[in-house]
Formats: C-alpha cells, sequence, structure tokens
C-alpha cells in the first residue's frame, strides 16, 4: 500500500510540475535542441525565398509541425504555416509569430551555407538571401513547437504558432504578409488572447534581449511624388519648365520637415528618397519625373501631420516654378506597438530566459515591422534578440554583409516558451 501512495505521489508530482521544474525542463530541452536550431537555420539561410514565394520554406516548415502531431494549416495568405498545440489544462489561447521570407539582395558574407539562390522578382532575376535573420526567427519557432509539443500535458491553453510570409512586403500590387494573415483570420479561431514575436538584432550581443513598452518600432509609408513640368533642349532651360530641378528642390523641402518643422523630442521622423526616375538623355529636359521613399513616424498624430506637410511642401514648391506636383501615400506598417501592461507582466520571463542582467529596456528604433497589425486585434509584445558575436561589430541589416551569430538561439525558445507557460499562470 505505501509503494502504491508512494507511486501515486510520482505520478501527481510528474503530472503537475512546479514553476521551477517547468523553467528547468525548459532550458534542459531548449539546450538540447539548440543543434537543430542551427541545422534548421543554416538550411533556409541556404534556401532562401521571396515573399510570397515561400512554397519550399512553407513544406519545410510544415513537415517539421507535422511530425509533432499537431494541427497544422498550410498555404496561409499565399505561403504562410499556422498550427495549433492545444496544452492538457484549459487556458487562454497563446499566440508565437516567426516570418519567413527573404530579400533581393546578394550575400557576400563568405559562409560554408551561403545563398547562391537566384529568383524572379518583378521580372527580373536577383540573388536571394537572408538578410534580416527571419530565417533564425523560424528556426526558433520551429524549435519552440518541438519543445512545447514535448511538455503538451502541462500546458495550461492553447499554443497558435504563425509562420507568415512576405513581412518584408509581398511583390507589385500582392496582397501579403500580417495585413493579409489578419484579413484571413490567423487572429481568430481560436481567438487569440495575446500574441509575442521577436527580432534578431545584428547590432545586439548574442544572449541578450532588448525590449520596450509602448511605441517600439515605427510606421512605415511609402511614397510617391510626379512632378509634371515643360520640356525642353539641355542648352534652353528657359524654355522649359525643368522638372529635375524642381523635384531637387522639393526633396531639400522634405528635410526641413524633419529638421524644422516636427518636435522631435516627442518621437523620431524619418523622410527619406530612395529612388528617382527621369529623362532620358543628357541633352534634354523632360517633361516628368518621379521620385518615391519612405516615412517612418512613431506617433500617430505626427504621422498624419507629416502627411498633410509633403503634399503642402511639394505641391507648394511645384507651384512656385510653374510645375504640378502629384503626391500618393500608402501606409505598408502601422507603428509596432507593445501593450504596456503585457510588457510589464512578462518582463519576468524575458529575464528569466536570457538572465536578470541581459534582458534590458532599450529605445525605439526606425526600423518597421508589420507584427503590428496583429497588435491591433490582441494585446501584443515584440522585442529583440542578440545576434552579435561577443566582442564582434554589428553588421547592417538588409545589407550583403549582413551577418548573424547562432550559436544562443536557445534563448529565443527559451523565451518565447516561458512567455507561454508564464502568461497562462498569471491569467489564471
Amino acid at each position: 500500500m505505501r509503494k502504491l501512495f508512494t507511486l501515486f505521489l510520482f505520478i501527481f508530482a510528474a503530472f503537475n510540475l512546479p514553476a521551477q521544474n517547468i523553467q528547468q525542463l525548459i532550458d534542459q530541452k531548449a539546450k538540447a535542441i539548440l543543434p537543430k536550431l542551427i541545422e534548421w537555420r543554416r538550411y533556409l539561410h541556404e534556401h532562401p525565398e521571396l515573399g510570397n514565394r515561400e512554397f519550399k520554406t512553407m513544406e519545410y516548415i510544415a513537415a517539421h509541425l507535422k511530425s509533432l502531431g499537431l494541427e497544422v494549416q498550410t498555404g496561409v495568405a499565399k505561403t504562410g504555416v499556422v498550427a495549433l498545440l492545444k496544452g492538457g489544462k484549459p487556458g487562454p489561447v497563446v499566440a508565437l509569430r516567426a516570418d519567413i521570407d527573404a530579400l533581393p539582395i546578394k550575400e557576400r558574407v563568405d559562409v560554408p551555407y551561403k545563398s547562391t539562390v537566384m529568383a524572379d522578382y518583378l521580372g527580373q532575376q536577383v540573388p536571394v538571401m537572408h538578410a534580416c535573420g527571419h530565417d533564425t526567427h523560424t528556426s526558433i519557432l520551429m524549435g519552440t513547437a518541438e519543445v512545447l509539443a514535448s511538455m503538451k500535458k502541462d500546458i495550461a491553453g492553447t499554443v497558435k504558432f504563425i509562420f507568415q510570409p512576405a513581412e518584408e512586403g509581398p511583390p507589385g500590387d500582392e496582397e501579403g504578409g500580417a495585413a493579409l494573415m489578419v484579413k484571413e483570420g490567423v487572429m481568430d479561431n481560436p481567438k487569440v488572447d495575446a500574441i509575442f514575436g521577436l527580432h534578431i538584432a545584428a547590432g545586439l550581443e548574442i544572449g541578450k534581449i532588448r525590449y520596450k513598452s509602448g511605441s517600439f518600432m515605427a510606421a512605415s509609408d511609402w511614397f510617391v511624388i510626379k512632378v509634371k513640368g515643360k520640356g525642353a533642349h539641355g542648352s534652353s532651360p528657359w524654355a522649359g519648365i525643368d522638372p529635375i530641378m524642381v523635384s531637387s528642390q522639393i526633396i531639400s523641402g522634405l528635410q526641413t520637415i524633419v529638421s524644422r518643422s516636427e518636435d522631435l523630442t516627442r518621437a523620431p521622423v524619418v523622410i527619406t528618397v530612395g529612388k528617382f526616375n527621369g529623362g532620358v538623355r543628357e541633352n534634354i529636359i523632360p517633361e516628368e519625373v518621379s521620385f518615391s521613399g519612405t516615412i517612418r513616424t512613431l506617433d500617430v498624430n505626427m504621422q498624419k501631420d507629416v502627411h498633410e506637410k509633403i503634399r503642402r511642401t511639394a505641391m507648394n514648391i511645384a507651384e512656385a516654378f510653374g510645375a504640378t506636383a502629384e503626391v500618393t501615400i500608402e501606409t505598408k506598417t502601422l507603428v509596432t506597438y507593445n501593450n504596456p501592461e503585457l510588457v510589464s507582466m512578462m518582463i519576468p520571463s524575458l529575464q528569466t530566459a536570457a538572465g536578470k542582467e541581459n534582458a534590458n529596456p532599450g529605445n525605439w528604433t526606425t526600423g518597421a515591422e508589420d507584427f503590428s497589425y496583429y497588435g491591433e486585434k490582441a494585446p501584443a509584445f515584440f522585442f529583440n534578440l542578440g545576434g552579435m558575436p561577443k566582442g564582434g561589430k554589428p553588421t547592417g541589416h538588409h545589407t550583403a554583409d549582413f551577418y548573424i551569430d547562432d550559436s544562443m538561439l536557445d534563448v529565443g525558445v527559451k523565451a518565447f516558451c516561458n512567455l507561454v507557460f508564464d502568461y497562462a499562470k498569471l491569467k489564471k
């Protein structure tokens, strides 16, 4: 009888692990799976795919999730994957998100898993590279799914794994990314109570986590300005209205919006012209040119104000020279806003994953993330995970020299797992 009672206590304890044992188990499992994380990440890095074209990436992810016994749906928002893990106890629905697409950039870093992939992008053959770390995000979430699936009986509630395509923006006029995932109901059925995401940071040392409550990443708007003048011979500019000269004045004027019109102590503002199209020959003044760029803001009211000032600046400068300007502004992402209550509640989870001294608040950034769309449907928390080698130098995201040290990706798995268990516990 005594032996039976002892056995019962052992079984009861095994199926009802205290929080400390859960954390230890997460640490052990995350560390054990690190070689797989690196293997997955390097495979994905060597086989990148552009947004809305991640067909093989989708199959690779789905095969792994199905092997864990999860409910898996593919083809979400074209090439996305969504999987459900139903825990052994009742509780909330927590979503975890990773993005899976790469960029049209030729890799310059000489690593054994260097990408040599070429693909079609808007009718042109371009090199493709994971130049923003989405391969690390995907492998971390694949690893998180494996760890949590092995702890299914201890999970209170449901975990929804979201592998999202086209975070960098869909090609041309196609729909895609987080906005399309939300449109197709990824935050419903079952309804998500909270969502978490991370982004590798090439300027933050490996093993460290950085977060910020409230506005964290900027809204991204894209603008196109068409300037119409009057064509003329290059030798007699007075016979026409030079749209190139007018455009140069407008471009200079746009920068005064940032430097002289916006209160930058309130929040940063960036206006960048990244593309200019105009003219066909050195001695011909064209009738029309166009240029385009991006606007980054971290405050909704400032965003509206900047849009109005861009329109007014372009149109008034053009009119002053006898030209006309047509301005189009399109919102690509919203401000990535971290719910303050959720952040405050979950900071200990990140500290447990990385160590209290390694999980710290940071500044906002003018980079943008379409993770922001999920935050319109449920409280959201997005944070950075370090990817810079210890003692190394940061490399630029979206550049040919982008490099990530993947030797501590398990910290990301621990962070996600702790967030799942701690959120359920705190929401009891």
